[in-house]
Parts: C-alpha cells; sequence; structure tokens
C-alpha cells in the first residue's frame, strides 16, 4: 500500500468513526446497481453487472463433455475469474492473482452450494454432458467485486439458452431452451473498519476495512460465507450480518431476474 492509500485508509477510518461514508449512503445501503443481459452476442448466456463504479461482466458458455466417474448423471460447473488490467492498475496480465482465484471460488460456491443449476438436466447421454462455464471479468473496480461478480453471473446464468444437441453433436445456431435454474442467490459483503461496519465497500473504503464479510443466501437459508483479512466480527455482529443479508435478498432476486 502506497502513501496515498494509507492517507485514503485513515480518512475512512476517519469518517467511519463519525458514522459518515465519503458517498454519503447509509451504513447499510448498496451504491446503485445496473444490470445488462446479453451483452455478448457468441456466448449462452451474458450480463454486465455495475455496482456503482464497480462494472463486471460475465458470460456462460455451454461445452459438451464427458462426465466425471464420480457423477456420471449430471453435468458440471466451471467458474473462473479474471482481473483484467484496464479495470484498476495494480492489476497485470498472467496468471491468476490470488485475488483472481478467490474471486472466482467465492462465485463458485455461492452459486454451487445454492444449488442454482439443475446439473442433472444437463446430462445428454450416458457418458456426455454439458459443461457450464462461467467466465467472469472484472471491467473496472471501485470495491466490491464479491457481489458485483455474483450479480453479474448469477444474471448472465438466467439469461443463458442450451443449444440444440442431436446425434452427438451440439447446434450452437439454435439455441431457443433456458438453462433450467433451480434458484437464485444473491450476496452482500460488509467491510468492518474500527467499529464501523458498512455494506458495500468502495475502493476508497476497502483501503481502511479491518475486516470483510461475504454472505451468500437464497433468502431462505444463508448458502456460502468468506471472511477476509486480520480483523474479526463478534458472534452478535455475524448474526446481525446474517439476518441484513436475508432481509436484502428479496430485492436483490428481483434485481437479478429482471
Amino acid at each position: 500500500m502506497d502513501a496515498k492509500d494509507v492517507i485514503l485508509g485513515n480518512y475512512i477510518k476517519e469518517l467511519a468513526k463519525e458514522g459518515k461514508r465519503e458517498d454519503s449512503r447509509g451504513s447499510m445501503d448498496f451504491r446503485d446497481l445496473k444490470i445488462s443481459r446479453g451483452v455478448i452476442d457468441h456466448a449462452e448466456g451474458s450480463a454486465q453487472a455495475d455496482l456503482g463504479a464497480t462494472k463486471v461482466l460475465a458470460g456462460v458458455k455451454l461445452v459438451q463433455e464427458d462426465v466425471y466417474e464420480d457423477t456420471p448423471d449430471q453435468g458440471n460447473l466451471v467458474v473462473s475469474a479474471e482481473l483484467l488490467p484496464l479495470a484498476a492498475a495494480e492489476y497485470e496480465t498472467g496468471p491468476p492473482s490470488p485475488e483472481a482465484i478467490e474471486l472466482g471460488r467465492v462465485v463458485d460456491r455461492a452459486i454451487r452450494a445454492g444449488n442454482c443449476i439443475d446439473l442433472k438436466s444437463l446430462l445428454l447421454e450416458e457418458g456426455k454432458a454439458w459443461t457450464v462455464y462461467v467466465d467472469v471479468y472484472v471491467l473496472n473496480f471501485d470495491g466490491n467485486l464479491f457481489d458485483a461478480s455474483v450479480i453479474a453471473a448469477m444474471s448472465a446464468i438466467l439469461d443463458a439458452r442450451v443449444p440444440e444437441y442431436a446425434d452427438g453433436k451440439a447446434d450452437y445456431t439454435k439455441r431457443e431452451k433456458k438453462l433450467k435454474v433451480d434458484n437464485v442467490v444473491s450476496s452482500t459483503t460488509f467491510a468492518k473498519i474500527g467499529k464501523a461496519i458498512l455494506l458495500d465497500p468502495t475502493g476508497n473504503e476497502e483501503l481502511g476495512m479491518d475486516a470483510r464479510l461475504t454472505i451468500s443466501t437464497d433468502g431462505k437459508m444463508i448458502r456460502a460465507m468468506q471472511k477476509g483479512l486480520a480483523g474479526s466480527f463478534s458472534v452478535e455482529e455475524i448474526e446481525s450480518l446474517i439476518a441484513e443479508s436475508l432481509k436484502k435478498h428479496a430485492h436483490m432476486e428481483k434485481k437479478i431476474r429482471g
């Protein structure tokens, strides 16, 4: 962290002490969310989520592949994330960074643990099934990549259409049938800054945070959680944030479904 980031982080901490945020939001308010669907013509499904100035693009591709030996009656899900150099000065080309790996795993866990995709519906014939590839690309970074990425990925999955399949071949020019989606998850990320806890932290707010907690839910139960950084949350704080996450889900699901 350079000197500028340290100064910004300290400024954010002082604001948090006073119960303020630099963009004047309440502590449990999301930034404005815009979701655009069908933004990639050659993908089976796609969506872009703009959460404030954070912009994330997700694409879904279906590929005919061999089933796994331990799950012969279903298809597969593969999620990856890439932090594009155009998104922030600190992002570089090359092998996936630890941040990109964590982001991909958090999105994967939310969708997989939420039983969002009916994997058994992906079976094509004995030994063959669709693999659903969900690729997440960060286009612009201004904090809270976890929530923006889950929103983009979930929206792209709902946008996806399955290619026609006959005689062992897929026809990608004919995509009418929707991907079978059984559940919709949303994500809420909280930053702890001193004693203050803020929902949907901006890039500047992330410079001042001591701990981070991301909760994925379908509105009925918690499907996944991810804690980051060295700071801690009390049991009471976690219980309160779980309740807040469950409360936010209905609105987020409505936005994701469009």
